[in-house]
């Protein structure tokens, strides 16, 4: 049986979970239909998903088609949890992009699309609501068109919107020749054949719109548009016909093993689960795995591990041998998705049975807001600690840092997540944790070349030098032989640096630098790794000094829609605001303002947008990159709120730690 691996995704709110329970129900999976306000749902199934009706975590569910089976996967809709969005981007074969009639072209919505086109994956566009008051059809196409994507193809229209009657029928390019006209127009770009007989005032051949559709939806050219109601069902029968006819099935089988990890949970009794996704080959349970994880630094490692326990997704009943007996249909397989147990120490995006795909490649931008966390209980500092890492092994956006005074930091997108971490916290580990004010994350980049040395006897027990300049990312080299110390110090000297800068001259994390080891030596067999853990940062934070950096802070990228007699008062705010104003373009309902602003300042812009368009305006983001800062750099303070010297507080752990021989 042909399987395909279909997300669901949108913005917050626009109905994707109550869609996913109406496509269960529609197939026969389940009997009854649950409720994201009940908290009954199939998917949501953690307690903070349901209490909170919003999906967190990236859940899988499976029903049946003609000769074929559909994994689906819902997604988490609030732009606090892109990172359960990225990963599943990463392992599905389609897509359905779920937009409320009401609410319409919503900015999570665009920045999801903006990705899907770019992956060139196969979407429909399932337009939600339609049975609720103030439901938009034909204006809300022409937003699709204008801020989504213009190679869309509606499928049909929509009876009686706006009302508990609202249904949705297809047109048949067979009886329909204006809905016939319509799709023909979509597709001719990419069709020759279909662009000639409009050319010539013909009508178009249905049975070659039908191949021209499929063709095209599958290269990710064209997207098909329904409407519907995940309430009351309307357009949920189409929508199913569409999956079968236009969406490709999962590619043929890999000659090699392979398989993805694209989430990771935890199950009532706390054992760690791994959702996988094959794409050859085959696992089971009981079978010894080689997992390939791609470090920051661009290197691929690998780790042994043992699955104990592997359920397939969809297995039918009694054929799923979640006991592990190593005969039957338990193995996973090409196209399919398991829920995986032993792999203790696998993160998102490794990799079991090969390297082969490991891109390291991110659809989304790391978090911006740094918040410092700390138990009310300050006994349990250090298991706060633990269970933070052990979090941020499910989140890779997260990280964690722990400051001088033994206060911790997580970089998180927003206040939504923060809450959810702080029950997570509460439920799973049992750590009652207070968060901080959020402060945004800033950068630092070399301006210049620096360099210093420590050389051993004066106060240590090994010898560092590093030259640092300006370069691309983090880029780490070698200048002495390798020979020159044992492979574990220089695995110590390189992680150590690593570490270092995620702490520059003025606090922020250090990118865009070249660092290069220029000197080494040790004592034997005095000399361990420790102390060169100790060493490397004290060094490199010297070389960095000399260097100089400068500060950089995020900044958004910005689209502001305003009436047309709205636009010299809108501009001139922004600029004296501090925004970049790219460009102005003429749209239907006035002005289009595109630019960069500072993230700083986005919070004010939008609180007086409002006054400012007459309450019309409209005002949508996504991250623009970073712009140097101007006067006086901010310091990233301790977590206690004050600065401190970096540069003399490594040199005192330095010094203290090699002259009492102690090495970590």
């Amino acid at each position: 049986m042909q399987t395909i691996n279909l997300g669901i995704v949108a913005h917050v709110d626009a109905g994707k979970t109550s869609l996913t329970e109406r496509l269960l129900h529609a197939t026969g999976v389940i009997d009854r239909l649950g409720s994201v306000d009940a908290g009954t749902t199939q998917t949501d199934t953690g307690e903070i998903e349901r209490r909170r009706g919003i999906t967190i975590r990236s859940a899988v569910a499976a029903f049946g088609l003609p000769d074929r089976q559909v994994n689906l996967l819902d997604t988490p809709g609030h732009s606090d949890f892109v990172a359960e969005v990225e990963r599943a981007l990463g392992v599905l074969d389609a897509a359905i992009l779920v937009l409320s009639a009401v609410e319409g072209v919503q900015p999570h919505s665009r920045r999801i699309m903006r990705i899907l086109r770019s992956l060139r994956l196969p979407t429909l566009i399932f337009v939600n609501k339609v049975d609720r008051t103030g439901a938009r059809t034909d204006e809300l196409v022409a937003d699709v068109r204008r801020l989504l994507t213009p190679a869309v193809a509606p499928l049909g229209t929509v009876r009686a919107p706006g009302t508990p009657e609202a249904a949705f029928r297809l047109d048949d390019p067979r009886y329909d020749r204006s809905g016939a006209h319509r799709l023909a127009e979509a597709l001719a770009e990419h069709d020759d054949e279909l662009l000639a007989t409009l050319v010539d005032d013909l009508p178009p051949d249905p049975d070659r719109i039908d191949k021209a559709l499929r063709v095209q939806v599958a290269a990710g050219q064209v997207h098909p548009l329904l409407f519907g109601s995940a309430l009351s069902g309307a357009g949920v029968p189409e929508l199913l016909d569409a999956i079968t006819a236009l969406l490709p099935a999962s590619p043929p089988a890999e000659p090699e093993t392979r398989a993805r990890v694209f989430a990771i949970e935890r199950d009532p009794a706390g054992e760690r689960v791994a959702y996988l996704r094959s794409y050859g080959g085959e696992l089971r349970a009981r079978q010894r795995v080689i997992a390939y994880r791609r470090e920051p630094d661009g290197q691929i490692t690998a780790t042994r591990a043992r699955i104990t326990r592997l359920d397939v997704t969809g297995a039918p009943t009694g054929q799923a041998e979640p006991t592990g007996r190593d005969d039957g249909p338990a193995a996973l397989t090409a196209g399919y998705i398991a829920r995986v147990t032993g792999l203790s120490g696998v993160r998102l995006g490794d990799q079991l049975g090969s390297s082969a795909g490991l891109d390291g490649r991110s659809y989304f931008p790391a978090p911006t807001l740094e918040a410092v966390v700390r138990p009310r209980d300050p006994a349990r500092t250090l298991a706060l600690h633990a269970a933070l890492l052990d979090i941020a092994d499910t989140d890779p956006f997260i990280r964690t840092r722990v400051a001088p005074d033994g206060g911790t930091s997580v970089l998180l997108y927003g206040e939504v997540q923060r809450e959810v971490l702080a029950a997570t916290l509460a439920e799973a580990y049992g750590i009652e944790a207070e968060f901080g004010t959020g402060r945004l994350m800033h950068v630092e980049r070399p301006t210049g070349t620096g360099s210093a040395v420590e050389i051993i006897g004066h106060g240590f027990f090994g010898t560092v030098g590093f030259r640092v300049e300006p370069g691309s990312a983090v880029d780490y080299r070698l200048e002495v032989e390798l020979g020159s110390l044992p492979l574990s110090f220089h695995k110590a000297i390189e992680e150590a640096t690593r570490a270092a800068l995620d702490q520059g001259c003025h606090g922020w994390p250090v990118t865009d630098i070249r660092v290069t080891l220029t000197h080494s030596g040790y004592w034997s067999p005095i000399t361990t790794a420790g102390h060169f853990r100790d060493l490397a940062p004290y060094v490199l934070m010297q070389a960095l000094a000399e260097a100089g950096t400068r500060v950089y802070e995020p900044c958004r990228r910005f689209e502001a829609e305003v009436p047309a007699d709205r636009l010299g008062a809108v501009t001139s705010y922004l600029g004296r605001l501090g925004a970049r104003i790219d460009g102005t373009d003429e749209i239907a309902a006035g002005w289009r303002i595109g630019g960069v602003l500072p993230a700083r300042l986005e919070p004010e812009a939008q609180r007086r947008l409002p006054d400012l368009s007459s309450g019309e305006g409209l005002w949508s983001t996504v991250p623009g990159g970073d712009r140097l800062v101007s006067g006086d750099p901010p310091h990233r303070p301790r977590t206690d709120g004050n600065p401190f010297d970096r540069v003399e507080y490594l040199r005192f752990l330095a010094q203290s730690r090699n002259r009492n021989g102690s090495g970590r």
